[in-house]
């Protein structure tokens, strides 16, 4: 296909993403209200961003809800963003705080085991039990862990994902993996 004299498959291959432009640019068309601009940074983000509300929801239908939620409030509030601020660090902070918002807001319920029940033998059964032993943590420490954990996050990101100082996150973390640590320790010496 040709436009302007250009061959768009070989520009195609000549640039991978014809379409996507540096961040700033993006972002400023996105400001403007480009609907195509908003395509791309959805497009862009959208498999991690419902990754990230999955591993610490653990509800993959509930996960995408609060990533089109995230997408939402990112670009209704994108005007309150800095130029310099990576947009794509907004948008998961939005994100993991509509997640703790919503853990929160669950009812709190200490789950027990049946460890015999539980033991750790195949695949299926460990996730299982690591979600039953996920479900006993605080919604802010459960956050963290799988933040840290399973989406290799730095410190310093979670903190800014999570609204708190550094130290809290670390702090956060050390309760998490120690309470989860002993949970699993329980589940499995009970059923031995």
């Amino acid at each position: 296909m040709r436009i302007g004299g250009t061959d768009v498959n070989t520009a195609h291959t000549l640039n991978e993403a014809p379409l996507a432009l540096d961040a700033s640019s993006l972002l400023a068309r996105c400001r403007a209200g480009d609907a195509e601009a908003m395509r791309q940074v959805i497009a862009k983000n959208r498999v991690r961003l419902v990754r990230v509300a999955a591993n610490v929801l653990r509800d993959s239908n509930e996960a995408e809800d609060v990533a089109q939620d995230a997408f939402l409030k990112a670009f209704r509030e994108i005007h309150r963003l800095r130029e310099d601020t990576a947009f794509s660090g907004y948008l998961y902070r939005i994100c993991v705080r509509l997640c703790m918002d919503r853990l929160r807001s669950r009812r709190t319920v200490i789950t027990e085991f049946d460890a015999s029940c539980n033991r750790a033998g195949t695949v299926v059964e460990t996730k299982v039990l690591v979600e039953n032993l996920l479900d006993t943590l605080t919604p802010d420490l459960r956050a963290t862990l799988v933040l840290r954990e399973m989406e290799q996050l730095s410190y310093d990101e979670i903190a800014e994902m999570t609204g708190v100082p550094v130290g809290t996150v670390r702090s956060r973390l050390h309760v998490a993996r120690e309470r989860f640590r002993s949970a699993y320790v329980a589940s499995m010496g009970e059923g031995a």
